[in-house]
């Protein structure tokens, strides 16, 4: 129940208010960063959380979601190690295990005081391009335990009363590729932590601590109303759903994500029982990612409702420890982040796409196909990591076509600038497109993949890839076709090489002229396909992207074309259509 001493307008204006710190933390961290995974492609997040429990008050509009609850574990995690915590202390973590993703996203926690009192943690996370371990970049598709994956941070107190403890970081960079700009990051990190106490506390002196913190509870009390409102919405009953990975890596048996939500009243329940059982390869998700990849999927369906703890009160989760998604030590799980989560979020659509199917979408791309090239560029003299992900179709929806070229359904993070990697790297793009013929077939159709080849420049490289969708693609929702899978392909010496495991690989040798294509699927179809308006379809031939024959075929449009135009032969489309055009 809303709290009648509350002034709307100025709930209001602290909503904005916190969120505005928050994004401009986040500006902070881009601006300052190394790497251009997180200065271009936003792959990082920061946010404001409670002084004591650690949950989430505020996360911007640009933070990565996925991180949204992650971030909300790594700041309990730290609460838990050092409950003391002063004013200019500093932790830093990166451990899976109690909060994490996977290793290359290090986080760290910062408590902020006000008045000599603990008023709230500030937090953030950024991914370093490499964190040690066998593989540059972090990405190996072989590791069978984390220690060959890079360097494992518990929660560690690395700064004290504001000075950082060097000896740390000494020891941490001296296990690290690149250790110039992994100090970088950092120290882009520490900034970003600075910008948000010096807002937060401008904040409270036009405001007052014990006012800001009044309107914060019930920002998160309204939050809770709100998402459980949303919730009495869906039918009560249980739906269940399955989603499947293509491999861990090292088997090549599918992982299966077996869903259950039961709806009672406001309450969502959760049950990922039945679930594969944890996996030799790097295909393990952390429980903090699972959690908070559900949470992700919630947000897509319910757009509406601000991010804070009061999201999570109506929803209980089960993840039993024997399955691959309740990772213990020492499992593997450099595919935690991107690749389960996305998984996970497919299982959750595939359930409420039951209970509400005009909030659902159709699947989307549903992988970032992580990938490194690393070796020593002999023109600048120096070694190099460079890791990219990429963007693809999502699903077709019940009022519109999927987004073509988007970034992944768990982030909001755009893909770096070519003019940038080839700058920096002795790389060349032959081409960065979109993926034509990608899209699933459907009354609303998918959104259309990306396509991409880079050329070795110069010197010699070792690549790795870590994705998925080569084996199961985007299936489409309520006769919706579905999407073309992921292909990753090398050409060495000019002949063509393509992973075992389809999306996965590890150590694959480039030199001078090598290429490696990665080619994302679209999103999945939504509705009939013979439903699709054919002057839509007619507009997707004559833009190139899809053909004639695929009008016909996958629409049920007969085209005809002359040396002025193409254009739609309504009588044979009727035909085609069993009489019905809409």
């Amino acid at each position: 129940m809303a709290n009648l001493n509350i002034d709307p307008a100025t709930l209001t204006v602290m909503e904005n208010a916190l969120r505005q710190i928050v994004d401009e933390m986040d500006l902070a961290l881009e601006r300052a960063a190394f790497n251009p995974v997180m200065s271009q492609a936003r792959d990082r997040a920061n946010g404001i959380y409670h002084k004591t429990t650690g949950e989430v008050v505020a996360q911007g509009d640009t933070g990565l979601p996925i991180f949204v609850g992650v971030m909300q574990y790594a700041v309990q995690s730290a609460l838990e190690a050092f409950p003391d915590l002063e004013e200019g202390d500093v932790v830093i973590l990166n451990d899976p295990y109690c909060g994490g993703t996977h290793l290359m996203d290090v986080k760290l926690v910062r408590p902020f005081f006000y008045n000599g009192r603990r008023f709230a943690c500030l937090a953030n996370c950024g991914h370093w391009t490499d964190i040690g371990g066998n593989v540059p970049g972090g990405f190996g598709v072989r590791a069978t335990e984390i220690i060959q994956e890079g360097v494992r941070i518990p929660p560690i107190l690395l700064a004290r009363n504001g000075v950082i403890r060097e000896d740390i970081l000494t020891l941490l960079f001296a296990n690290m590729r690149v250790p110039e700009e992994r100090r970088g990051d950092l120290q882009a990190q520490f900034a970003a932590l600075n910008v948000g106490a010096e807002r937060l506390r401008g904040l409270l002196d036009k405001y007052g601590d014990s006012e800001v913190e009044r309107y914060m509870d019930e920002l998160r009390e309204r939050s809770e109303t709100q998402m459980r409102a949303y919730i009495r919405e869906i039918p009560d009953g249980i739906y269940r759903s399955e989603a499947f990975l293509d491999s861990d890596g090292i088997e090549p048996a599918p992982i299966r994500v077996a869903l259950s939500v039961t709806v009672a009243d406001d309450t969502l329940d959760f049950d990922f029982s039945g679930s594969s059982a944890p996996v030799k390869g790097p295909l393990n998700g952390t429980l903090s990612v699972t959690f908070a990849a559900v949470f992700v999927a919630l947000k897509h369906i319910f757009p509406e409702v601000p991010i804070n703890a009061g999201i999570f009160r109506p929803v209980r989760i089960n993840v039993p420890e024997d399955t691959f998604l309740n990772a213990k030590y020492p499992r593997a799980v450099s595919g935690s982040s991107a690749e389960v989560s996305l998984r996970v979020v497919d299982a959750v659509f595939g359930c409420l796409g039951q209970a509400v199917p005009d909030r659902v979408p159709a699947n989307s791309f549903g992988s970032v196909a992580n990938f490194t090239i690393s070796g020593y560029d002999p023109e600048q003299r120096k070694p190099y990591i460079m890791f990219r992900f990429s963007g693809g179709g999502y699903g077709g929806h019940a009022s519109g076509d999927g987004l073509t070229n988007a970034n992944s359904p768990i982030g909001a993070s755009r893909t770096t600038p070519i003019e940038i990697l080839e700058q920096q790297y002795p790389i060349l793009f032959d081409y960065y497109r979109i993926r034509e013929r990608s899209a699933g077939a459907g009354e609303w159709r998918g959104g259309f993949g990306s396509e991409w080849q880079i050329r070795l420049a110069r010197g010699e490289a070792v690549s790795s890839v870590l994705g998925d969708r080569g084996r199961f693609p985007p299936t489409g929702l309520h006769g919706g076709g579905e999407a073309l899978p992921t292909v990753v392909e090398y050409r060495r010496g000019g002949a063509p090489y393509r992973p075992e495991h389809t999306t996965k690989d590890e150590g694959v040798v480039l030199r001078d002229g090598d290429t490696a294509r990665i080619s994302m699927p679209g999103g999945g179809g939504f509705g009939n396909p013979f439903r699709r308006d054919p002057h839509k379809v007619l507009k997707d031939v004559t833009n190139g992207l899809i053909t004639i024959e695929d009008a016909n075929t996958q629409y049920g449009v007969v085209l005809t074309t002359d040396r002025d135009a193409c254009r739609i032969d309504e009588a044979a489309t009727r035909q085609a259509r069993g009489g019905r055009v809409p």
